[in-house]
């Protein structure tokens, strides 16, 4: 007779090996540092983007160190800046205390949150909700934990951008394990209507993000170096598998590029969501 009993724990196991190893991938490579070279202003666009006002209650998911977290901070509103991995709301809290910023920072997944029902004015993630797992679980909470009338303002790179091609290209030399969703997926219009379309009313705009870097080999030693994702595939395959994912990189890289021969510039489309909570 199957044992549902032995399937639940099976599947709570698997889980757990799961969020341990996307931990790991987050805390490896330089993280911080790379916030500072492409991602920082994301941050303040989507701060902007949700309307944010002194006194709100703000609940910043997979917050890294901080990108949205403290321009919301700065604008006077009252925020919780969580994240999975304890390294990146180390450096968060290192950001906030230069720059003067109170903020509450809980290490928390994003897919079993710890707060009550309907207790922030706004809840929002700036690229980083998107890497979790289970979308629908992620959904699901951030839906949960806003007021009804409250604000969902999610960023996510989409499928069909740049960063979309990145993780592509890497997914067809380090397989992800299986069971995970796409991050990409967040950056698709149906599937973000499928994800909230029932618990929120959605405002979705195409936005354009460009990276600028010296060289493709400068953006590849710059990611292999820092990144978490792109850090960990190159650790993990031997020289030769490792020479061809840094080729692939390098063409995608040079057909996306619209500096010309001198430098990189590459636009990476993304989705900026404003919902409101039903």
């Amino acid at each position: 007779m199957h044992d549902r009993k032995e399937d639940a724990v099976s599947s709570t196991t698997s889980d757990s090996e799961l969020k341990a190893r996307h931990r790991a991938m987050w805390a490896s490579g330089d993280y911080p540092s790379m916030v500072e070279t492409f991602l920082l202003p994301l941050g303040p666009r989507l701060v902007e983007a949700c309307g944010i006002l002194p006194g709100m209650r703000v609940l910043d998911v997979a917050a890294g160190t901080g990108n949205a977290s403290l321009p919301a901070a700065e604008r006077g509103a009252k925020v919780t800046a969580s994240d999975l991995t304890p390294e990146l709301l180390e450096a968060g809290r290192l950001r906030a205390e230069a720059e003067g910023l109170e903020l509450e920072w809980t290490e928390a997944d994003a897919e079993h949150l710890p707060f009550k029902d309907e207790s922030f004015d706004v809840v929002m993630s700036s690229i980083g909700a998107m890497f979790a797992p289970h979308h629908q679980e992620v959904a699901d909470e951030l839906v949960r934990v806003c007021r009804p009338g409250g604000t969902i303002g999610l960023a996510s790179w989409t499928p069909q951008g740049f960063i979309g091609g990145l993780l592509k290209t890497v997914g067809k030399h380090v397989p992800p394990p299986a069971g995970v969703q796409s991050p990409a997926l967040w950056g698709s219009e149906a599937h973000l209507r499928t994800l909230l379309g029932t618990g929120a009313s959605l405002a979705i705009t195409k936005k354009i993000f460009n990276f600028r870097y010296r060289s493709a080999d400068h953006f590849i030693d710059v990611f292999r170096s820092w990144y978490g994702p792109v850090h960990k595939a190159f650790a993990s395959l031997p020289d030769d598998q490792g020479a061809a994912l840094e080729r692939d990189i390098a063409a995608l890289l040079d057909g996306l590029n619209r500096a010309g021969s001198g430098s990189l510039v590459v636009p990476s489309e993304y989705l900026e969501v404003v919902a409101t909570r039903r």
